[in-house]
């Protein structure tokens, strides 16, 4: 394996080509970027057998033994491809780079993670007078810096974790204040995420920083299990919950918005549970308040329900909520717009966040997360379909939607991704950001071929979002079969 992937890397360094543009990608689900970093590492550390051949007698009537101690599991990775950054409405300058990313990822079973990977951008031309190799937007902020860290996870899906990377599609917990937030979505910002969990009896904790290395966006949800408070531990936990989140905005990124803090209160029911070994569905009525601390007048409601649904192929959440905003406080303030909102929002406004006013009204919002597999999905990363979408329609005609879909094909030789962002639709000044991306495995499935092309809005000095455009074709190697 080691003069293996020696050729292998050699061949693709000495080769021109072009990136992967990771950073330049649409919103999408939380959990499918994790998936798609930890797909190869997680099959091959997952301890289930292959789709095609069933476990002998003697392993099925084998015992596990306390003391056996998940392997440690290994990706080696290369991506080398030509990227081209377009501008769109006669703004900027066309720039082409050779983007080389290397990636290693170590695992140890499902409870620790580390995935690095150094995405370099190499300038072929465009850039103007005194454009450097490197390209340097890439690279000016200490934040920066976080993308070398591609994921860092301790705990799994376990109540105590930490977890350290990019963010796409996140939401704190209830969701009321973040939602389907990406701290990407500025392609000329690059931080690194931090995400801490942790449960002590009846309460559980959930912890974010959007930035580990710059004072950004930062908050918390604490929950109580009501039922184990009153009358001990329940037998099945967070049947009725009373939580308490907070987030605050630093506004310390350029100098393009001012310190904000939002709070909200949830409390949640599950009405419906039923379930047996392998299969789970769940339904929860819940409501919320929340405002601005120190603000009066500037608060919100929100009533809903959620459904939750398991079994051995497919993983479905769903929510529905209606929601009441007054004072300029709304729910899911910091959404999959955010960081360019803070810039310029969408909509007739074309002002920064810190300085829009967002109408008084109502809205309706629904949510689809959907994981679906032909096969199984206990212990997979990798599903044949994966579909994310968030819709929210306000009373005074804008409508919010965002979505992510996946698919793996041909025995999982193909995958192909479509992800889209639409910002005040239904107004002037609407916003649209959209990517797609291809990866087809041949020779093996050890070598694969990468395209990707999409949309991309880049803040400039004067605040605002000037539109641009990227494409990218290369190939890649790694170790993932």
């Amino acid at each position: 394996m080691g003069m293996h992937w020696s050729w292998a890397v050699v061949l693709l360094l000495l080769s021109p080509g072009a990136g992967w543009a990771q950073e330049a990608v649409a919103p999408e689900d939380f959990d499918a970027i994790a998936r798609r970093l930890e797909e190869a590492i997680s099959d091959k550390s997952s301890g289930e057998e292959d789709e095609d051949e069933a476990p002998s007698k003697e392993d099925a009537s084998s015992p596990a033994t306390s003391d056996s101690v998940p392997p440690w599991t290994n990706l080696l990775r290369m991506d080398a491809a030509t990227l081209t950054l377009l501008p769109r409405r006669g703004e900027g300058a066309e720039e082409g780079f050779v983007q080389v990313e290397p990636m290693v990822a170590l695992g140890k079973g499902e409870s620790l993670r580390l995935i690095l990977g150094v995405p370099v951008r190499l300038r072929l031309w465009g850039g103007g007078e005194g454009a450097g190799l490197v390209r340097k937007e890439d690279w000016d902020t200490l934040s920066d810096w976080g993308q070398v860290v591609r994921l860092f996870m301790v705990g799994g899906d376990t109540p105590n974790s930490v977890w350290l990377g990019m963010m796409e599609g996140y939401s704190l917990l209830s969701g009321h204040l973040v939602r389907r937030y990406g701290n990407r979505v500025n392609p000329d910002y690059h931080p690194a995420g931090v995400i801490a969990t942790g449960t002590l009896g009846p309460v559980y904790a959930e912890a974010f920083a959007s930035d580990v290395l710059s004072a950004r966006l930062a908050g918390a949800e604490v929950a109580l299990d009501v039922q184990h408070v009153l009358f001990g531990r329940p037998p099945v936990p967070g049947r009725y919950t009373l939580a308490l989140s907070a987030v605050h905005d630093w506004g310390r990124m350029d100098g393009t918005a001012r310190p904000m803090t939002l709070a909200h209160v949830d409390a949640t029911a599950v009405v419906l549970r039923r379930g047996r070994k392998g299969q789970r569905v769940e339904a929860h009525l819940l409501g919320g308040w929340g405002g601005r601390p120190g603000e009066g007048g500037a608060w919100g409601a929100v009533v809903g329900v959620g459904v939750d649904a398991l079994t051995s192929t497919v993983d479905m959440r769903a929510r529905l909520e209606g929601r009441l905003q007054r004072g300029g406080f709304r729910q899911g303030a910091f959404g999959p717009d955010y960081e360019l909102a803070r810039f310029q929002v969408a909509g007739p406004a074309s002002v920064p966040l810190a300085e829009a006013s967002f109408p008084e009204g109502a809205s309706a919002y629904g949510e689809v997360i959907l994981n679906w597999d032909a096969v199984r999905l206990s212990g997979m990363r990798q599903r044949h379909l994966f579909l994310s979408l968030g819709v929210e329609a306000f009373s005074w005609g804008r409508v919010d939607v965002d979505g992510r879909v996946e698919a793996q094909l041909f025995h999982r030789d193909l995958s192909l991704g479509v992800g889209g962002l639409a910002t005040a639709m239904g107004q002037s000044g609407a916003r649209y950001v959209v990517s797609g991306e291809a990866r087809w495995r041949f020779l093996g499935g050890n070598l694969y071929a990468l395209g990707q092309g999409g949309t991309l809005l880049f803040p400039t000095l004067e605040g605002t979002l000037r539109p641009g455009a990227f494409a990218a074709l290369g190939l890649g190697v790694d170790n993932a079969r």
